[in-house]
């Protein structure tokens, strides 16, 4: 496509992953920091004394080699970004991760080329404290202008000066744009506006003008923003103020005034020469970012209240650390488990820098919490092992039923991933599993991958991607795909879905298949017959069935009847032909058809 391309014309001739790539030739509220460490000394026993994991030396912690901290003052500070970039921009499935931190200062000059499994972010407490004159770039040159792999990366509190006005954030799933502040425009498009499939922007402050271009679907909250360009399927807005008003389907724009329910993710920070770890508050009907009226609302821990993990270390040492009353700070690296990491004590925080990534293997679940309040995971990745795991993660045991509407477990940029990075691995049964009552998944892609290595319908299988059972579940941001049953199975009452980005699983080798008892296939997502009140807003769900492109899907939505239970702005979509929806939610919607790529929409149900 042209450059001067107008973006009516770019956003007319889009399609997804797989379908591009085939076409492309290209291989397809409340923690009393005293609560932190007062737990009494109890390692767990597979931790010899002497090597007992100790708290975190908050002046001078160790981070190990793949965190590197830029001042104002440091030398060749573009040279290393490039260097690390040049080693990430292709590495969809490597084993290399990296956190960039820039301590608060101004910073000139630089182009941070933001490649596969890097997080840059700033040290300051509001993004404003760390400004850089430049730009923090993604694009698509890699994969011939294809953006709809961009995945596994973040940008976090930093303000930027984009160099010609528009900073680039070409970008699709698990590439969170959290807390930033941007001087300018911001452009979702790789150059060239080519293919781009969604993301998600919170806590952010945009002065100029969000231009997805051509990006199919996208979730912003809690942010505020100077306009917004256009919209192709599926664009998301809660607690945004600028927003463009509710107008699904012609333009598909969902838009909610505010937030129910939104706790940013926590962030490390330094408090002078300090580091620690900031939690921001609860907020109730949030509207705009959490820092933009000065200090954020919130609480902060010292980094000695951590245990400062590094790649290598056991199960048995992160409980350990549990087990003494130190919180998790995983830094930058691949980290197997023979065991769970148990979450036992409320407020604990489990906090990833660079996409630390847990590999259980032997078919354990990586991480369990307990039904306790205020519960922080965030900033992780979650890599299927080799053996079937029953589950990857658990919030809350079977039969949860605490409730914990004041102080609730946060799950924030935890991604899951089965199979692509290896012949022998991905294998899990569930991925997600939410049994606690009030637990808010802020942004989470959990994917059973449709390319890489270890890839196929039988090779690895995994039925479900997300369970809720626990009540009064928000979902705000929430990215799932391609699993062989139900993606999303919703048992709890009161769960609540603000955005939802699906794609039915592309490989089913046939209609039998899929079958679900007396039904063409199993919905995308699916709330239990049992349920009488839930709600979602902005649900899209696509099929690319290419390997038999005759597979017809009965809905992408399945929902008991009951006048509580209400969606808004629902779509499907056929990529390309390659299969069909018969309806969008139960037997209501017109069914797909042809290969041209059109919605069929519900605006409201019942």
């Amino acid at each position: 496509m042209s450059e001067q391309l107008p973006p009516s014309a770019a956003s007319s001739t889009l399609s997804r992953r797989t379908a591009l790539a085939a076409a492309l030739a290209v291989p397809a509220t409340g923690l009393l920091a005293s609560q932190a460490v007062a737990a009494p000394d109890t390692p767990s026993a597979q931790v010899p004394a002497a090597r007992r994991p100790q708290p975190a030396n908050a002046l001078a912690p160790d981070f190990g080699p793949n965190v590197i901290v830029f001042d104002p003052s440091t030398g060749g500070i573009q040279a290393k970004l490039d260097e690390i970039f040049k080693k990430q921009e292709s590495a969809q499935f490597g084993t290399d991760r990296y956190a960039l931190l820039f301590k608060p200062g101004t910073y000139s000059g630089l182009n941070a080329q933001i490649g596969f499994y890097t997080s840059i972010m700033g040290l300051g407490l509001t993004p404003d404290n760390t400004h850089i004159n430049g730009d923090v770039t993604v694009d698509a040159g890699w994969f011939n202008g294809n953006a709809t792999q961009n995945f596994w990366r973040s940008a976090e509190n930093l303000s930027l000066s984009p160099v010609s006005g528009a900073n680039r954030w070409a970008v699709s799933q698990a590439a969170p744009f959290r807390r930033m502040h941007v001087r300018g425009d911001l452009n979702l498009a790789p150059n060239g506006y080519g293919w781009a499939s969604g993301g998600y922007i919170a806590d952010s402050r945009i002065d100029g003008t969000v231009q997805p271009y051509s990006q199919q679907q996208w979730y912003t909250r809690d942010s505020s923003i100077g306009g917004w360009l256009n919209a192709v399927w599926n664009m998301v807005f809660s607690g945004v103020e600028g927003a463009p008003g509710n107008s699904f389907p012609n333009p598909p724009y969902t838009t909610l005034n505010t937030t129910p329910y939104s706790r940013e993710k926590p962030f490390l920070y330094l408090d002078g020469a300090e580091y620690k770890v900031f939690l921001p508050a609860l907020r109730t009907n949030a509207r705009g970012t959490s820092w933009g009226n000065g200090t954020p609302q919130g609480q902060s821990l010292s980094l000695s209240a951590f245990y400062v993990a590094k790649a290598g270390d056991s199960a048995a040492t992160l409980n350990a650390a549990l087990d003494r009353g130190l919180h998790l700070l995983l830094t930058p690296g691949i980290y197997h488990l023979d065991r769970p990491i148990q979450v036992k004590r409320a407020n604990t925080v489990v906090l990833g820098l660079g996409y630390a990534t847990l590999i259980p293997d032997g078919g354990v679940t990586a991480v369990k919490t307990a039904d306790v309040d205020g519960v922080r995971l965030a900033g992780f990745l979650v890599d299927a092992g080799p053996q079937r795991s029953a589950t990857l993660v658990e919030v809350g045991p079977a039969g949860a039923g605490a409730s914990h509407v004041g102080n609730p477990t946060t799950v924030q940029d935890v991604f899951i991933r089965i199979g692509g990075a290896g012949a022998g691995a991905g294998k899990a049964t569930t991925s997600l599993v939410i049994n606690s009552r009030h637990t808010i998944v802020d942004h989470t892609w959990v994917w059973r991958a449709d390319h890489g290595d270890g890839v196929g319908w039988e090779t690895n299988r995994a039925d479900y991607g997300v369970v809720v059972n626990g009540a009064d579940v928000l979902a705000t941001g929430l990215f799932v795909e391609h699993f062989n049953k139900y993606d999303v199975q919703w048992n709890g009452e009161r769960g609540r879905t603000i955005f939802y980005q699906n794609e039915k699983a592309y490989d089913a080798p046939n209609q039998a298949a899929i079958q679900n008892g007396g039904i063409r296939g199993y919905a995308s997502y699916k709330v239990a017959d049992s349920v009488n009140t839930h709600e979602g807003w902005g649900l899209g769900s696509y099929c690319y069935y290419n390997v038999d492109p005759t597979i017809v899907q009965e809905h992408g939505f399945a929902a008991p009847n009951k006048s509580g239970v209400k969606f808004h702005h629902l779509l499907v979509v056929s990529l390309g032909g390659k299969g069909q929806y018969a309806h969008v939610i139960n037997a209501i919607g017109a069914p797909t058809s042809g290969s041209n790529t059109v919605p069929s929409t519900v605006v409201s149900f019942p």
